[in-house]
């Protein structure tokens, strides 16, 4: 069974059509498994739940940002191991140096094609 199947990824954006893009991204990778939130609050309670394999998460959300969720991510025990890409559109080096220091794997600035998307993943969770 390829990695591709068994993979399950959480896409985190409070725009409806981001998250819309990355999903359709996903399915055309063959990845199945995809579950959405819309913010990073309605994300750590699906996750501590059930927890997947990589975020993908916006960095720019009302309710609790991309950093925040990682933080939190990274703060529990049942979640600490999950990959994780920041996506955004605001790229400053603070941001990133960031997110690097709260154990993010990668990140994407936007806009984004899919081939950059897969790119990134592979680099995180291996070949699809």
């Amino acid at each position: 069974m390829a990695l591709r199947d068994q993979l399950h990824i959480m896409v985190v954006d409070d725009m409806s059509t981001s998250r819309g893009l990355i999903t359709q991204a996903l399915d055309s990778f063959g990845v199945r498994n995809v579950f959405t939130a819309d913010n990073g609050k309605q994300a750590l309670q699906a996750l501590s739940v059930k927890p997947v394999h990589l975020v993908i998460s916006d960095y720019n959300m009302p309710e609790m940002d991309g950093l925040n969720l990682l933080h939190n991510l990274r703060g529990t025990a049942r979640t600490k191991g999950i990959g994780f890409i920041l996506i955004t559109g605001r790229a400053e080096q603070q941001i990133i140096d960031h997110g690097k220091k709260l154990g993010m794997n990668n990140y994407l600035k936007k806009p984004f094609e899919p081939s950059d998307l897969r790119k990134c993943i592979e680099q995180v969770v291996g070949r699809l």
